[in-house]
């Protein structure tokens, strides 16, 4: 089978994958009430102008003891399908995220609250805004996990019951162990008291010459506007959120000519991607060690040894890309895994991101503002489309690394 046919089946098995999650998306939405569907379809007032006529409220004020209509509210009913049978509800819901209609950031919630500049704009927009953050840090995570976990998987598999050994199986069971809010917490902590007792209470970089507090470092995806010339965030990059041209931070900082701020950002990403990273280390570990023991077993690495062929060799040549479909395979799945931590590194370290969107929809930061539930449906939408895609690469490199995979052959894992 060809490598392009095999992809296309691999992507329209993942089809219903994408349904499904719409249709669970749905049915949740479907239980809230209907005046507050309508406010995450279209919008609410803005809170500054509390006497703008609400399309989402059925009544009109006053209205406590009285029968009312809001011909407004019932337009917006009709033209959404509410008042229509579920299955065409449904079709609506779907036919809205294939067209990009998502909702809007309610200016009632904690996003707004934080983020003035996103209240009222479309969800798939903002969603826009922070996704390249994200994508960042799970690829500097993604990073971590790949440099560490099969240089020491194989160190691990090469000195069975060793002391080498045991030490990595230490490793792989703190990553099962620790929870990912406490180890985020630790390095938190630590980090701001080992630069603080160098520092003292200010920080002060040729990025920011008039310093900041030393917590503020470690937190957030840039500095304090107050760091930058004229107390304002350069011109490439709109009220700290938003850079130009590519969209991601780190680059755009290095493409504006400031290498500096790309520096700052990029150590910004380090603690999260690293609480991230270890929550995975433990599983990935464990596959790479016994898929690089399975394979040290067979005929053709028994055969090398016996030709007098180095273990160093074996384990580079022979055993490494020969135990890499297994692993990858794992890598794919746990990618999923990876979304289910964003809401708490980056709302631990206030890191610009999708992650963060979810943990300020659901009524983060103390509760500050309502529950954005058009914000937390894009996101999961959009998180889900990031799995799917990233099921597809894997697959491609399954493929690639071993082909009796797309010509249908059992393996031997």
């Amino acid at each position: 089978m060809r490598l392009s046919v095999y992809l296309l089946r691999r992507v329209l098995l993942l089809i219903p994958v994408i349904l499904g999650v719409m249709t669970v998306t749905f049915l949740l939405n479907s239980s809230l009430p209907i005046p507050t569907q309508l406010t995450a379809m279209y919008g609410s007032p803005s809170p500054r102008n509390p006497d703008i006529y609400q399309p989402t409220a059925p009544c009109l004020p006053p209205h406590q003891y009285q029968q009312c209509y809001n011909p407004v509210y019932y337009r917006f009913l009709n033209r959404s399908g509410l008042n229509m049978p579920i299955p065409v509800q449904w079709l609506h819901y779907i036919g809205n995220i294939f067209t990009g209609h998502w909702g809007y950031v309610d200016n009632a919630s904690t996003i707004a609250a934080l983020f003035p500049e996103a209240a009222g704009q479309p969800v798939t927009e903002v969603l826009g805004w922070f996704l390249p953050y994200t994508l960042e840090l799970i690829a500097l995570a993604m990073g971590i996990v790949v440099a560490v976990a099969f240089p020491l998987g194989r160190l691990a598999a090469s000195r069975r019951n060793q002391p080498a050994d045991q030490a990595v199986r230490a490793i792989s069971f703190s990553g099962f162990a620790v929870p990912t809010y406490l180890l985020g917490s630790l390095l938190l902590v630590l980090c701001v008291i080992t630069v603080g007792s160098h520092t003292g209470y200010f920080a002060r970089y040729p990025w920011c010459p008039l310093g900041e507090p030393t917590w503020a470092e470690f937190q957030g995806s840039w500095p304090n506007q107050l760091c930058f010339v004229g107390n304002q965030y350069p011109s490439w990059l709109s009220f700290g959120v938003i850079s130009h041209p590519t969209g991601f931070p780190t680059v755009d900082a290095f493409l504006n000519g400031e290498p500096w701020l790309g520096a700052d950002s990029v150590l910004r990403l380090v603690l999260p991607a690293i609480v991230i990273a270890f929550a995975h280390l433990g599983l990935i570990l464990r596959y790479v060690r016994n898929s690089s023991l399975e394979v040290m077993n067979l005929d053709y690495v028994r055969t090398a040894r016996a030709q007098g062929v180095s273990e160093k060799t074996i384990l580079h040549r022979q055993v490494a890309r020969n135990s890499n479909t297994m692993t990858v395979t794992v890598l794919a799945v746990s990618f999923a895994t990876f979304f289910g931590w964003l809401p708490i590194a980056e709302f631990l370290f206030n890191s610009n991101g999708v992650g963060l969107m979810v943990a300020l929809a659901a009524g983060g930061a103390g509760g500050s503002g309502g529950i954005d539930f058009a914000m937390i449906t894009g996101a999961t939408l959009t998180l889900t489309f990031m799995v799917v895609i990233a099921n597809v690469i894997a697959d491609f490199l399954i493929a690639y690394l071993d082909p009796r995979v797309r010509l249908g052959e059992t393996l031997s894992f």
